[in-house]
């Protein structure tokens, strides 16, 4: 079985800096790490590798640096890394990354494609989803279990709010996973040698066939207006009493600012 498990390098730090003509983050230099919910997403990867067989391919798309992460995970025991870079996916929303990081799993061949639920940087949750519509493979979210892979399909365990529900479903398919579903394991130090040495191929727009018009800042139909830090809100107010005491006062006081 050729599973592709998608990643994302995102900032370590905080004090992340934003270019100010194309309004998007600046990656270059500012330090980088696994997506949280991507390091699930391998190591599920590598448990159905030593279950049912086959290879763990990793992909990741964004500059040089990201290379890194590429690495962690081929430390993990992914089998192969691949790295899409190219200067013209640089302002790429969910919609352009999600196309382009289908044309390089096409590319690459596979019958499952595993990623994080989201990613700790944009928080959308739409890159899986929107991999699958452009695959047009059948999508599974949130899932926290992977039961079986047999005769073709795949049978999971989705999380909800009251408990979990079972589904199956034919493959090729995608699906995103919650931290649930595993732990992931340490890199060996075998494994930290041989990731130090492998050489990762870098594809390009042009490699992977991708239409040019459709990543990047030309082919994201959402851009971000303004980036800036919410003010900080001073002062406040505790109202001490009785519970029924302190509700007949907050209606008031909320009656007074017009919010009721």
């Amino acid at each position: 079985m050729d599973i592709v498990v998608c990643i994302k390098q995102v900032p370590e730090t905080t004090e992340v800096k934003i270019d100010p003509q194309t309004k998007t983050l600046v990656r270059e230099g500012i330090p980088g790490i696994v997506n949280p919910f991507d390091m699930y997403a391998i190591e599920e990867g590598l448990r159905l590798k030593e279950r049912y067989g086959g290879k763990v391919k990793v992909l990741t798309m964004g500059p040089p640096q990201a290379e890194d992460a590429l690495r962690e995970a081929l430390a993990m025991g992914a089998d192969e890394a691949v790295l899409l870079s190219d200067k013209a996916l640089a302002g790429s929303d969910t919609l352009a990354t999600s196309y382009a990081l289908s044309m390089a799993v096409r590319k690459l061949g596979y019958d499952l494609v595993i990623c994080g639920k989201q990613a700790v940087d944009g928080d959308t949750a739409q890159v899986g989803p929107e991999m699958a519509e452009h695959l047009g493979v059948p999508f599974v979210a949130w899932v926290r279990k992977v039961e079986e892979v047999s005769d073709g399909k795949i049978k999971v365990q989705r999380l909800m709010d009251d408990g979990y529900e079972v589904l199956e479903m034919p493959l090729p398919a995608l699906i995103t996973v919650v931290k649930e579903i595993n732990e992931p394991r340490l890199p060996s130090l075998r494994g930290k040698m041989r990731a130090r040495k492998a050489q990762i191929p870098v594809w390009t727009v042009e490699d992977i066939g991708a239409d040019p018009s459709r990543v990047g800042l030309e082919g994201s139909p959402t851009q971000v207006v303004r980036v800036f830090t919410p003010e900080r809100r001073a002062g406040g107010e505790i109202l001490q009493g009785e519970p029924e005491e302190v509700a007949d006062k907050l209606v008031e006081k909320l009656e007074a600012m017009g919010v009721i």
